[in-house]
């Protein structure tokens, strides 16, 4: 049922228009006709205003489905019940953000939605898996059972939150205050300050891998904000200029086209030697690290890169 994500999707784009989205954004209605039920925490409507926090900050934490809907939807009334109900039983494993296109395009467009319903789950800042049209309800828990193991290890929230299920009750630990003035910064659209937040814990503890994850996210997500479409053809006129090919590949990362930026430094990477080559390739890799473990499209570009490099 459920297809692989064709590609990235900049999910911090919508940061920058949080004032117009806050001003123009409409009130959630709540999915139509097939959104019933008492309110829940796992379940939230989720405008532009508010989807980086509600959506990509919490997939850091936490698997979020998010459920692209619209009023008009007759199959949307029939999904939209049966994934709020699984989100209900799943005791804030994962979280259920409903999303109204028409009230919301900045959204659609973003996810480039051609049909509706549409659902997408997001982990770590970025997508990871979805489908198209409604689903019954036993191949929904079977893709939301498959969505939680391969994310269990790599966001802590899921178990946490099954522990808590199960009856255990897990020792809650202070915040650390490191993490919550970067995680501030990067909620202000800070980029600058996320990064030095960061790598100040990254200077005192060179081996935290939490520091470290969130260091490479921030840096892309600051390079994706500024990417330029045209950067990929200057880059195609200038294959020799490694400047133009790195840019070119944030820029194919950033609007979803994946394999097309990892195959450009790969070629750039057979094109070069020595510290060209070292440079280019250290940053394929950290490309690499803004996704989750066992992406596809990763695999295949390390295995592309080892033969690349011998």
């Amino acid at each position: 049922m459920s297809a692989a994500m064709a590609g990235a999707v900049d999910l911090s784009a919508l940061k920058s228009r949080a004032e117009v989205a806050n001003s123009t954004a409409q009130p959630p209605s709540g999915g139509g006709d097939g959104a019933a039920g008492e309110p829940h925490p796992a379940i939230i409507e989720v405008t532009e205003a508010d989807f980086q926090a509600e959506v990509v900050e919490r997939s850091l934490q936490v698997p979020v489905v998010v459920d692209l809907w619209a009023t008009w939807c007759e199959p949307c009334k029939q999904l939209s019940p049966a994934l709020e109900k699984l989100a209900r039983e799943g005791n804030g494993a994962w979280v259920l953000a409903k999303i109204d296109v028409d009230a919301n395009p900045r959204i659609a467009q973003l996810f480039q939605v051609q049909s509706v319903p549409m659902v997408i789950a997001v982990a770590g800042g970025q997508p990871v898996d979805g489908f198209a049209g409604a689903q019954p309800e036993p191949q929904l828990r079977e893709w939301i059972g498959q969505l939680l193991n391969a994310l269990r290890d790599q966001l802590p929230g899921i178990r946490a939150a099954e522990e808590g299920a199960a009856g255990a009750e897990p020792e809650e630990e202070p915040e650390d205050p490191r993490f919550t003035a970067a995680e501030d910064a990067l909620e202000k659209g800070d980029f600058a300050g996320a990064e030095a937040a960061y790598q100040q814990i990254l200077d005192s503890e060179p081996n935290n891998e939490q520091a470290k994850a969130a260091l490479v996210q921030v840096r892309f997500m600051a390079r994706a904000e500024q990417a330029d479409p045209s950067a990929i053809e200057r880059a195609d006129a200038s294959p020799d200029d490694l400047d133009a090919q790195i840019a070119a590949a944030d820029a194919e990362v950033a609007f979803g086209k994946v394999d097309e930026g990892f195959a450009r430094l790969i070629q750039t990477v057979k094109r070069t030697s020595g510290d060209d080559r070292d440079r280019v390739r250290t940053h394929l890799v950290e490309l690499f690290e803004i996704f989750p473990e066992g992406d596809e499209r990763v695999a295949k570009a390390r295995r592309n890169l080892a033969s690349a490099l011998f």
